[in-house]
Order: C-alpha cells, then structure tokens, then sequence
C-alpha cells in the first residue's frame, strides 16, 4: 500500500470515529429540543470553518454561478442535520448511522438531475440493494421507531443530495471551507428562531456536550479533508463504512444498545453493496 493512500484511511478512520462520537455527543446531551443540538452543533462548526479560512488566507468568496449550488447545498443540509439528529435521539445509534450512510447511494440518483451524470446499470442495483437493507433497518410499521427511521432515511436522503450540491460547487470553483461556512452560517441563521421559541434551559454539562458535538463534527469533516487530500476517492472512501462500527461499539458500551437481526442483515446488504461498487469501480478506473 502506498504512503499517501495509507495516510488517506487512516484520516478517513480518523473522520468515522469523530463523527460516530457527534453522535454520542448529542444522545449524551438529553432531552433538548432537536433545533437546539443543531444549533450549537453548526456553531462550532462555522468558527472552525473561519479559522480554516483565515488559517490559508482564503477570501469568502462566492461567484454568481455558484450561489444557488451553495444555498441548495446549505438548505438540503441542514434538512439533514437536522433529519439525523432527530434519528439518533429516537433510534440505537448504529441503525442511525446506517440510515445516513445511505447518502452515496443516494448521490448517484440526485447526480443525474444536478449534475446530468447517467448513472450505468451497476449504479442503479447497488442503489436498489441498499434500499432493500435500508427497508430490513427501517422494518416498515405504524410505530414511533419506524417514523424516527424514516426521518433517518430522508437524513441520508438530505445528506446524498448535499453532497452532491458539493460536487457542483467545487466544479465551479468554490473552496471546500467556504462551502463548510456557508452552511454552517446559514443553518445557524435558519434554526435561531426556532430554537429560540422551543428553548430549554441547559446545565453545564449539557452544553458541554452539544460543544464537544460540534467539536467531533469538525474533527469528521477535517479527516474526510485530509483523506482526500492525500488519496482519491476511489481507493479510500469504502474505509468510511467503519463509521457503523464506532457507533455500533459507541452504542452498546454507552447505551446497552445492540442491534437486532434484521438490522444486522441490513448492514450487511448495505455495507456489502458498498464495498462491491468500490471493487467494481476499482477494475474499471
């Protein structure tokens, strides 16, 4: 294995753990109204996203072909984040992390409407494979769990779109750290006056957590940064998928939680179907 692509799993491990502890982090933070968590969450992150620019004295710039990518990109988002969250205080965190990571099966449907990108027949079965362990995870019904996973799969949803709205951006020239701004500028915007009218007083502790939230939330997005900085996607982005197992590990240390079999056969399908289009798209390079 080559240095750099060593350097770019190992960031990318590095990715899965921080944001499986976001997870963790904002389970840990209670009862608080989800715009809240997502507030707080955001926050952090657009401080880290200014440091980031100032860091590489980079303008906050924006040019007029690309600002109804970034504001799509922005709203879709926080859908997500909010979406997610909603997820990981209603469901075991391993089957909430699952549902998310749907989201680049999800980027090959919404690529061929943004970005005109046909996907070939390989793309659409892994698309519907993964839906098909997404269904065995959600386990359709009329209860609170399966509504909170539905809410999870639009996470993921929201979260493949978004990513593809990244896509389009950077195509056009927008730098990855005024696209973090963006977003994490506008969701903060979006979400204050929801969280203002639903607000709950917090402890220490509390808002410690949701801190440390946002802190983990940087630390994911700066390793998935550097992982791709240092190798392309093709060969590193299925290490991504370990993120199912800190937060599988995460949830039954922390909470007692474990997955029951249908879950697990849901994984399966969708880390299976994952790593068979990494092979595959791996021989075609």
């Amino acid at each position: 294995m080559r240095g750099n692509t060593a350097k770019g799993i190992l960031f990318i491990v590095l990715a899965a753990a921080g944001f499986s502890l976001m997870a963790v982090f904002v389970r840990l933070a209670g009862p608080l109204p989800v715009m809240q968590k997502v507030f707080f969450r955001n926050l952090v992150a657009a401080l880290v996203a200014i440091f980031m620019l100032r860091r590489a004295g980079e303008p906050f710039r924006i040019g007029k072909g690309n600002r109804l990518a970034v504001f799509l990109r922005s709203f879709v988002g926080m859908l997500g984040v909010i979406a997610n969250f909603w997820a990981i205080d209603h469901l075991p965190i391993a089957d909430s992390t699952m549902l998310n990571k749907m989201s680049p099966f999800f980027a090959i449907l919404m690529s061929l409407f943004i970005l005109r990108e046909r996907p070939v027949k390989r793309d659409w079965f892994c698309l519907l494979v993964a839906l098909t362990g997404a269904i065995l995870v959600i386990k359709p019904g009329i209860g609170l769990a399966s509504v909170s996973a539905l809410v999870g799969l639009f996470g993921g949803f929201c979260a493949g779109t978004a990513y593809t709205f990244v896509r389009k951006a950077g195509q056009g020239g927008v730098k990855g750290p005024v696209i973090i701004l963006s977003f994490s500028v506008f969701s903060c915007i979006t979400v204050l006056p929801l969280m203002l009218a639903g607000y709950e007083p917090m402890g220490v502790r509390q808002l410690a957590f949701l801190l440390l939230s946002g802190c983990a939330a940087a630390l994911g997005q700066l390793g998935i940064t550097m992982a791709y900085t240092y190798a392309p996607a093709k060969e590193i982005s299925v290490y991504d998928y370990i993120q199912v197992v800190f937060a599988a590990l995460f949830g039954f240390l922390l909470f007692g939680e474990l997955p029951d079999l249908l879950s697990v056969f849901g994984y399966v399908l969708i880390v299976g179907t994952a790593v068979y289009r990494f092979l595959a798209s791996k021989k075609t390079a």
